[in-house]
């Protein structure tokens, strides 16, 4: 039998690369607001998982950052897409559109 909630787990995870994408390619972010608006959009993702992945798209120069002064505490570093980014999210949303045509068809061959 199907485990529902490690499937649910691990379709999650696939997207939130270009979820977070998604949002960096509308305005940069800091980490506290990518969690805030993933959480608005029904995606939850803690910081122990956020953090690393933040990491490996800016090893792979895919987000950027820049440090801003906060008035609430130390300077926060808020993350931006880079042009490389912005190239791949055009690919990621192609593969979602196919993804998502691919999904419709079979949904619809069921009923």
């Amino acid at each position: 039998m199907i485990n529902i909630d490690n499937t649910k787990s691990q379709m999650r995870k696939g997207m939130l690369e270009y979820c977070i994408m998604l949002l960096l390619h509308r305005q940069s972010c800091y980490a506290n607001d990518i969690i805030q608006r993933l959480h608005e959009a029904d995606m939850i993702v803690m910081e122990g998982t956020l953090y690393p992945l933040l990491s490996r798209l800016k090893k792979d120069g895919l987000l950027g950052y820049e440090w801003r002064e906060s008035t609430q505490g130390p300077p926060r570093k808020y993350y931006i897409l880079t042009e490389e980014g912005k190239e791949a999210l055009t690919q990621l949303d192609a593969n979602w559109e196919k993804i998502l045509r691919t999904v419709n068809v079979l949904k619809a061959n069921n009923d």
